[in-house]
């Protein structure tokens, strides 16, 4: 077993529907610790680098409006969890990204739709392997807002020092 961070957003939808307690209850089941939280309003720019991999999509553009906060509210909740095996019990809590294909007791089984549009409202997002994980951490959080150093930093002058992702 390894000792590893993931990153887990709870999407608009999940924070509309008042899902955070019930969201955080059920990844508590992982026995991880959370390092990291912040609420946040994501810009295009932010959702567009988040799903940079899915960008060549025909649903790419009605993605980023729905992590925007388009279609419910304008806030994302963002967390990096810290343990053994971080990155395969979040994800099996989670469940399929597909709602209709997630196991009913998972997050997405439970709470999840797939909107006329062809959206997947699955209201967690889950960082799919390490690789992954530093990326998105790294978009979503700057290194002095996680209480462990996960990755390489630096410090830089900008108005006084900063440290910053190296």
């Amino acid at each position: 077993m390894k000792k590893q961070s993931t990153l887990i957003l709870i999407k608009p939808d999940g924070l509309k529907k008042s899902l955070t307690g019930n969201i955080l209850t059920r990844l508590s089941e992982t026995k991880l610790v959370i390092i990291a939280a912040r609420v946040v309003q994501v810009s295009a720019e932010l959702a567009e680098r988040h799903y940079e991999a899915l960008r060549e999509q025909k649903f790419f553009p009605e993605l980023i409006k729905y992590l925007c906060g388009e279609y419910h509210t304008r806030r994302v909740m963002a967390l990096v969890y810290y343990g053994e095996d971080a990155i395969a019990k979040v994800r099996q809590i989670c469940g399929a990204t597909n709602p209709e294909e997630a196991d009913s007791v998972s997050i997405r089984g439970a709470y999840g739709r797939i909107t006329t549009r062809g959206i997947y409202e699955n209201v967690v997002h889950a960082s799919a392997n390490e690789g992954d994980a530093e990326r998105e951490t790294k978009l979503w959080f700057r290194p002095d807002e996680i209480v462990m150093n996960l990755y390489a930093t630096k410090t830089v002058e900008q108005n006084g020092s900063a440290r910053v992702w190296a």
